[in-house]
């Protein structure tokens, strides 16, 4: 017989669950990433893919630190622009 674990702590910390909530996050949240990935690396969460501005990527990593904690997680974020080159490129 289980002891009931009324604050739910056990649940929330298990990787799963917080990477789920991460994504559900992203999801929900104005920043909405469609690009930003969440997956289980062991016991470890990885969130990497692309965003749109350095002041997205900063949302995500602040959404996925409060999302995650305490879990073990690392991300790999690349900003990228779909904006117009600004000059013309020069062909030899």
């Amino acid at each position: 017989m289980s002891t009931p674990d009324p604050a739910g702590t056990a649940a929330s910390v298990l990787p799963e669950y917080r990477a789920q909530h991460l994504r559900d996050r992203l999801a929900q949240e104005d920043v909405a990433e469609l690009g930003v990935r969440v997956e289980l690396r062991g016991p470890t969460v990885l969130v990497w893919g692309p965003v749109s501005s350095r002041d997205c990527r900063e949302t995500v990593l602040r959404i996925a630190a409060e999302a995650l904690h305490p879990l073990a997680w690392r991300h790999d974020l690349t900003v990228v622009s779909a904006r117009p080159p600004d000059r013309e490129e020069d062909l030899p």
